[in-house]
């Protein structure tokens, strides 16, 4: 039987949906219960058997190795590919195409999941297909790429980013994906092409076996800021240590998350998280993420993210997302609706 041990993973974008947080910090190393979100993805390769992963990198690379390492915590080889210029998810891949097994692991490193990809894998050799596409069904399909498949999983018919009259299914491609080396000979080389818009829905168009493998777990597109609060907020329900820094003569409604070296005195938290060496005082927080290394006194802060770092004194922050560094006093601060 085919072992699959490598993966690559997709981590070029700017992530500009996500500013102003993504001025300082790649998107895939965001937070989520402080680690970052890219960790979790990791996880689930590593549980799937995968021993070597290749990060293929853009924007802020330095940052993201600092980040993720090199894999000896985890008894895996994790090594990084660096574009001198975009080239898309297809054209990063084909970069590295001398370097890949005959069957390997691609992944979208915007997404948060936490999945058994070993079903995946196990589902790609038995049917023979030449890519798997990991689906999960969706309420708005618009935002991605939709599918139709048969009896069989087989995909029949691909749409990225459909208009609500061109919507045919709520099963939508989920990012994670098994691949025969083979169909990189169908990239062009040192061109922009794109995995699922160019080279997927080509395969289709051809008449090549795409099957579709339903996920199950837990999986979010953390491409806006509502995305990286659900994350993080859906974590600290499934975590059994929510509580790792100090708490005093303060109210907290779980699901809540406060990290190690962070401190809550005084205040009440509701479905919100705090993370590491932060400190909250006097306030009230609801629906919000903190980042580290913040402080917060005297303040209301609902349905909002805040960056690292910041400080936030006498406030009223709602609906809003604050850059790391953000210093405010006796402000009230209203944004769009982050949900």
């Amino acid at each position: 039987m085919v072992k699959v041990r490598q993966a690559v993973i997709m981590v070029g974008g700017k992530g500009t949906r996500l500013l102003p947080l993504t001025e300082s910090c790649p998107k895939p190393i965001l937070p989520v219960l402080d680690r970052p979100c890219l960790d979790y993805l990791i996880d689930s390769l590593v549980q799937g058997g995968i021993e070597h992963v290749i990060l293929a990198c853009g924007y802020r690379s330095e940052q993201m190795a600092s980040a993720i390492g090199d894999g000896s915590d985890r008894g895996i080889r994790i090594e990084y590919s660096y574009e001198t210029r975009p080239m898309g998810t297809a054209g990063a891949i084909k970069l590295l195409e001398d370097r890949l097994d005959d069957v390997f692991v691609a992944a979208n490193g915007d997404v948060f999941a936490d999945i058994d990809v070993g079903k995946e894998i196990d589902e790609h050799i038995r049917t023979g297909a030449c890519i798997t596409i990991s689906l999960t069904p969706v309420s708005n399909p618009c935002e991605f790429g939709i599918v139709r498949t048969d009896n069989e999983g087989r995909i029949l018919e691909f749409k990225e980013k459909p208009k609500p009259e061109e919507v045919f299914s709520d099963l939508i491609n989920a990012g994670v994906y098994v691949v025969n080396k083979e169909v990189l000979k169908l990239v062009p080389a040192d061109t922009m092409y794109d995995f699922s818009k160019d080279l997927v829905i080509g395969l289709v168009d051809r008449g090549y076996r795409i099957q579709g493998h339903r996920i199950n777990g837990l999986w979010r597109d953390v491409g806006r800021p509502s995305d990286l609060l659900d994350a993080n907020i859906i974590m600290a329900e499934r975590t059994d240590v929510a509580i790792n820094g100090k708490i005093s003569d303060s109210d907290v409604i779980f699901p809540a998350y406060v990290g190690r070296g962070a401190s809550v005195s005084g205040s009440r938290l509701s479905s919100s998280i705090v993370s590491e060496n932060s400190e909250v005082r006097g306030s009230s927080l609801n629906g919000s993420l903190v980042m580290r290394s913040s402080k917060i006194s005297g303040s209301e802060i609902s349905n909002s993210i805040l960056g690292k770092g910041c400080v936030i004194t006498d406030c009223k922050v709602r609906d809003a997302v604050l850059g790391d560094g953000t210093v405010a006093t006796g402000e009230e601060i209203i944004g769009q609706d982050v949900r």
